[in-house]
Order: structure tokens, then sequence, then C-alpha cells
């Protein structure tokens, strides 16, 4: 399968549904958000967003299973070769209160490898795109994560709870380390943005826990490919469905993980 071909396939496909989502974003009606859990919040432009991309997707590769946020293509689907892993919206809080980060997330795994991701960052209009073995791109123009060698110098990007917290105090002890030990922490509210940007160099490193694997699937491709390192908070393993994950331009890793190491259990 030609997998650059087919990034390419999925980029234009969320370029064009990420249209749809800048449309309602002129006319959104609060009024009409659903929440799914403790500010957990959905819309009808998450929905139709998921249906579109499930609908073009199937074009794709027919063969395929999904793994969706919103569940519009049936149940979850973790047996096929391939498998689809779909955020049609990640950062719906932010597009739900006018702020313009927030973006498509869409990754193809084959047999768990991840081989192809797309992030398209919709008030930008940026597409950041994949391939396994092939490099991360922005727009079609490689991208990088930096050489800056230490924590010290770092601008970090993170996440907060927002309906779990049961790990409150641990993480507000970890959000002060590297408040004193970096250039600065950075919460944009959508993970997917958070990994496109440490895989751009526009930061050099990312955490956050309790995430889903639709919300990194595409983002942990794009840094690996980028030259990044992706792992759990303090082991190696995959972070694709462990609940956790650092990410950075791998120079800097080892600094990350001890700071959260000091505070987590």
């Amino acid at each position: 399968m030609d997998f650059t071909q087919l990034s390419h396939d999925l980029a234009t496909l969320c370029r064009r549904t990420a249209q749809f989502i800048s449309q309602e974003a002129a006319t959104f009606d609060r009024g009409k958000v659903e929440h799914k859990g403790l500010h957990d919040l959905v819309s009808y432009v998450d929905q139709e967003t998921e249906r579109r991309l499930v609908a073009g997707l199937r074009e794709l590769l027919p063969e395929a299973g999904f793994i969706t946020e919103e569940g519009t293509a049936g149940p979850d689907a973790h047996t096929e070769e391939f498998v689809w892993i779909i955020d049609p919206l990640d950062g719906t809080t932010n597009f739900v209160h006018g702020l313009p980060v927030y973006c498509i997330s869409v990754a193809l795994v084959q047999h768990r490898e991840l081989v192809v991701g797309v992030v398209h960052e919709v008030g930008r209009d940026e597409s950041f795109r994949a391939v396994r073995g092939g490099g991360a791109f922005c727009n079609d123009q490689p991208i990088h994560v930096t050489d800056v060698a230490n924590l010290n110098s770092s601008l970090i990007a993170t996440g907060f709870p927002y309906s779990d917290f049961g790990k409150l105090d641990d993480f507000l002890k970890i959000l002060g380390a590297f408040f004193t030990r970096s250039h600065g922490v950075r919460r944009l509210g959508s993970a997917a943005a958070d990994l496109a940007y440490v895989a751009a160099g526009r930061c050099e490193g990312f955490f956050e826990f309790n995430l889903n694997c639709y919300d990194v699937a595409a983002g942990i491709l794009l840094v690996r490919e980028a030259d990044g390192h992706v792992t759990q908070f303090l082991e190696d393993g995959d972070p694709l469905f462990g609940r956790e994950i650092v990410a950075s331009n791998r120079l800097i890793h080892a600094e990350m993980q001890a700071a959260i190491g000091e505070f987590w259990q």
C-alpha cells in the first residue's frame, strides 16, 4: 500500500472537512452543546464532522475498521488489519467558546502500529502530516523537533484535568516543577495541536494524562517522524492506549520524565 499517497488523500479529506467546521464556527449556538460527562462537551459539529470523515475514509480504505470519539461508525473495531482512529474536533471546549485552537485528528493503524497521521489545525488552516518512515510535514514542508538540549531553555505544553480530579494534587506539583525549570508552560486545549507543535519545533515538550487514543494517535506519529520521542510518564511503553503521554524533542525527555517522576505514582 502507498501510505504516502494515502496521507495526501487523508490530508485533502481533513482540509475539506475543516471547511465545514469553520463555517459552523461563524454562527455556532452554544445552546446546542451537550454533555457526555463532567465538563466533557460535544456538539452537532463534532458528530457531523465525524460522519463526514468516516464516509470519506471508507472510500479511501474500504477494508479498515474505526475507533471514533463520537461512535458514528458503529462499535469500536480493534481486530481488523487496518483501523482508523478519529477525533473529529479535538478542542471542542475551545470551539464552543470561540477560542481558535481546535483540530481534526486522524491516524491509521496497521496491526496496532501507527502508519499514517494527519492533524488539521482548523484556525490556522495548517495541515500536519506524517507517514511511518517517511517524515513529518506542515503544509507539505518538512518539520523537525528543536535541538534545545535542556529543560531550562524549553517551552512546555500540557493539558489540565477537566473531569477526573483524583490526581490533581500530584499534577499541580508536577506543574510547579515545570514552572520553575522551563521557559514556561502553555495549555492550548487540544492535545493534537500540542503534539503537532512539538513536531514543528514550536515547543520542546508536552505531557498530559487521562487521554484517549483518538486524542494522541496522529500526534504521536508526527512527533516520532519529526525525530522526537514519545513515551508514557515513567516508562518507555507505547502511549497510544496508555492514558498518559510525554512527548519531546528527545534531548529533554529524561529531564521531563524525572520531573514528573518526583511526584507521580
